[in-house]
């Protein structure tokens, strides 16, 4: 049998004007999305992730019905953000542990995320991470292109490679907890790891610190530390807890695999020609032709990069200022304003800002309008002097 005790809180933060964090905790299930998006579209997404992965695994207690969960969930976000213009942009990150059943009977903890928002185990006072960040800087920290010394100041630190609701398909990592009666399971949006180190967190965290002091100790001490974001933070302590019988530790993806092409005979045999090696050389030089000017296409579209559309930020698809005969395409125009960007985003975009992907495209959009935003909200709190009352974290805590 595994069982747990938690605590859970979320807060705006002290810069943020909305919190579009969400979490979900209870005996069997913990769930923080830290929700990404203007217009409080954010906030929506999280809230549809978090009641969509409660529901589907309430109905599936098992790994796969965790993943299927958080599948149904992306797709939702999807079709919201379609359905709805004001809602253009939303997504949102996902970290979830589940207490899952598997075909031997065994009930054992199972993460599962999206994104940048992270667990962490600790025993002992030790604290060791067990989620890795889907974040272009850790891509590359893992790629070995950066130290994490490097990774943790770089500009594109909070670009997501990965996140619930951008496009039809999704990765979702999935990893079997080993843990130990006592252990504690912290998870947390970025919102807290950003602000404080791994030491903080092993300290504030760790018993004899009790659950409920040691969530409203994190969060207050993330404000403290600049309370840039929206904090949520969830607390787990294993009274007992079992190893899954079959341990995974893999990436679920949605994608369809790729279609093998087949070449298939003919079930006749053809008579022989005199003119056969005519036709035979015809052939491969058309297959040569059609060949090059394929690889010529891929490579003027495979690009997309984001560019001013009358004052409107856009995503074009191919190379910027053509290759050749083709010329760049318009996917569609975001919602968000070329104005509203950091002076010096506002010259790269000017110059266009290659891309690899259009999911990528779309997130680092919200990534520069997210640092505008943000820089306007600290010129603000530096220029005006007001009285700031601190909004109370609000805690569940469940006893075991």
């Amino acid at each position: 049998m595994t069982r747990w005790r938690y605590a859970a809180a979320t807060d705006i933060g002290l810069v943020r004007q909305t919190n579009q964090d969400a979490l979900y905790a209870d005996d069997t299930l913990a769930i923080i999305a830290d929700g990404m998006g203007g217009h409080a579209a954010g906030e929506v997404a999280a809230a549809i992730s978090i009641d969509l992965v409660r529901e589907g695994f309430r109905e599936s207690p098992s790994v796969e019905g965790l993943v299927e969960a958080i599948q149904a969930a992306n797709l939702a976000v999807v079709s919201d953000s379609r359905a709805n213009p004001e809602h253009f942009g939303m997504g949102t990150t996902i970290i979830a542990v589940g207490l899952t059943l598997d075909l031997e009977g065994m009930v054992s903890p199972t993460l599962v995320h999206v994104g940048d928002s992270r667990a962490y185990q600790l025993r002992d006072g030790a604290l060791r991470q067990l989620s890795e960040d889907h974040s272009v800087a850790e891509e590359w920290v893992r790629m070995g292109r950066l130290t994490t010394e490097e990774a943790a100041v770089h500009p594109r630190r909070h670009q997501l490679t990965r996140a619930v609701g951008v496009e039809d398909t999704i990765a979702i990592d999935v990893a079997s907890i080993s843990a130990l009666a006592g252990d504690r399971l912290l998870i947390c949006s970025d919102g807290l790891s950003n602000e404080l180190d791994n030491d903080t967190l092993a300290r504030l965290a760790s018993a004899p610190n009790g659950l409920e002091m040691a969530v409203e100790s994190l969060v207050s001490e993330a404000k403290v530390a600049g309370g840039r974001d929206n904090i949520s933070v969830i607390l787990l302590e294993f009274d007992q807890v079992n190893v899954a019988t079959f341990p995974i530790r893999r990436t679920m993806s949605t994608a369809p695999p790729p279609v093998a092409s087949k070449i298939l005979g003919s079930s006749r045999p053809r008579r022989r020609r005199w003119t056969w090696r005519v036709w035979a050389s015809t052939l491969i030089v058309i297959a040569l032709v059609a060949g090059f000017f394929s690889v010529l296409h891929w490579y003027a579209y495979s690009n997309y990069y984001l560019g001013d559309d009358a004052g409107i930020i856009a995503v074009y698809q191919g190379q910027p200022h053509g290759f050749l005969w083709y010329q760049p395409i318009m996917v569609f125009d975001t919602t968000y304003s070329a104005h509203q960007l950091l002076a010096g985003d506002a010259r790269a975009l000017a110059r266009t800002i290659s891309e690899p992907s259009l999911s990528s495209a779309l997130l680092y959009v919200k990534s520069l309008h997210t640092d505008w935003e943000q820089s306007r909200a600290a010129s603000s709190a530096t220029t005006t002097t007001t009285t700031t009352s601190i909004p109370t974290t609000t805690t569940t805590v469940k006893k075991g």
